[in-house]
């Protein structure tokens, strides 16, 4: 029998056995050193133990889903912050692990991962955006099954996550919505992935995967690694962020370590989601062989400054977690208070490249209306260009001349016509069409009946 990803002999390729029923968890020794735990600061909390708060069950059970609990937990609401929330939760649900309320500065009203947890009035007044900005539900090929790009698709398994973010692209679903809720309906997906094998990359998302039931998760996975077609399989998940004691589970990290497709992508925002809790979480699933990527959102109060997202990318890379997208945040109905211009988000990458390392840059991208797709958005470092040479600038606003290696001559020589760009700065046409422009074949099609 084979060793498993993450595995030599048996050991865990940084010695020991892997995850063994012996083993005792402990919560990092930079954390349990203190006299006084961080989520002791709340009354609620204040005389729960490290045993006990290091535990996911009890995270789950204790998690803050009522605005009356979410008043007892944080006792730090002006009495008109409470009506709002009211007021909010009527229309939008409020879920909240304990660890994450914990992170939060109390006495800051601005605290960073208070905005993302804690519903404010703003919500409600938002008269532009819509549900389903991103037309997933349109783009539905199997139940939960999201198919638009050609080799990839995405599939949402659940509706339940450890904190419903404020911010969050699909929250018409939270709490409810569309998932994969059975096996029969499971079938479906596979089917579809059977009768399309240029589809190799499967995106599990939700929700959040990471929470489902063992046997659950195992049925999904199985169901994908026996479809040969399928390469690379990613789950997205926030655990690591919201719920990282979950990633101490050796149950789940033994399934997990038991297929080679794995790749994870979660969800870091702002710099004090770094701490060892998820540090220990992204380390225990690099243990088993399963590369960890961040995908980021640009969020108005919570990180649109180059100053806080230069510490968090490299901050991520100290604990192995590579930068991956940095996404405009979508226009979403409850979302428009967290969206910037697209300006600020240029400008920030202008303050990353050349700035830090390249492994910390992410690609800035637009998720584009109607499914479009993600499309990438960088400042524009070709200042002009010419057939033999090209003015480009460098991050440090030097402006230098590069020489541009001619490529028409040869059809020049030829007596050949200019074909794409060159063709219209040959001046031999004045604009170009692509293939399948239904528009321009319809105005062929009245001018040729």
């Amino acid at each position: 029998m084979g060793t498993k990803r993450g595995e030599i002999n048996g050991k865990n390729m940084w010695g020991g056995d892997l995850f063994s029923s012996s083993e005792k968890e402990e919560p990092p020794s930079i954390i349990i050193s203190q006299k006084v735990y961080f989520w002791q600061k709340f009354p609620l909390y204040e005389n729960v133990s490290p045993d006990e708060f290091l535990d996911y069950r009890w995270q789950i059970k204790n998690m803050i889903r009522t605005p009356e609990h979410l008043f007892n937990a944080f006792p730090f609401l002006t009495e008109e912050e409470k009506k709002n929330i009211e007021a909010v939760a009527k229309i939008y649900p409020i879920l909240i692990s304990p660890y994450y309320l914990s992170l939060i500065d109390p006495y800051d009203p601005n605290d960073p991962i208070r905005k993302q947890a804690i519903p404010t009035i703003d919500e409600l007044f938002d008269t532009e955006s819509i549900y389903d900005p991103l037309e997933e539900e349109k783009d539905e090929a199997a139940p939960g099954l999201v198919h638009r790009y050609p080799d990839r698709v995405l599939l949402i398994t659940t509706n339940f996550c450890p904190t419903y973010c404020r911010h969050c692209t699909r929250k018409r679903i939270l709490g409810k919505g569309r998932t994969v809720k059975s096996l029969l309906e499971f079938d479906k997906v596979l089917d579809y992935l059977r009768e399309h094998p240029e589809i190799t990359d499967v995106i599990v998302s939700g929700g959040d995967p990471l929470t489902l039931p063992l046997h659950k998760l195992k049925m999904i996975l199985d169901g994908l690694k026996s479809i040969p077609s399928i390469e690379v399989v990613r789950i997205g998940s926030r655990v690591p962020v919201t719920l990282p004691m979950r990633l101490y589970d050796r149950e789940l990290l033994n399934l997990l370590s038991k297929y080679d497709f794995l790749w994870l992508n979660t969800h870091f925002n702002h710099p004090n989601e770094i701490t060892e809790y998820s540090k220990r979480a992204v380390l225990n699933l690099l243990k088993i062989g399963i590369p960890v990527n961040n995908q980021t959102v640009l969020l108005k109060g919570v990180n649109d400054d180059v100053d806080t997202m230069r510490k968090l990318f490299k901050g991520l890379l100290r604990i192995k977690v590579k930068p991956y997208y940095l996404f405009h945040c979508d226009p979403t109905k409850g979302v428009s208070h967290f969206r910037t211009s697209v300006y600020k988000g240029i400008e920030i990458m202008e303050g990353l490249r050349g700035h830090i390392s390249g492994l910390a840059v992410p690609t800035y991208v637009i998720d584009a209306p109607h499914g479009g797709g993600k499309v990438p958005v960088m400042p524009n470092y070709v200042i002009s260009m010419s057939e033999d040479k090209i003015i480009l600038r460098n991050f440090e606003g030097m402006i230098f001349s590069y020489l541009n290696k001619p490529s028409k001559r040869k059809n020049k020589e030829r007596g050949k016509k200019e074909e794409g760009i060159l063709s219209l700065f040959e001046g031999e046409r004045e604009y170009l069409i692509p293939v399948e422009n239904l528009r321009m074949k319809r105005r062929s099609e009245k001018s040729n009946p």
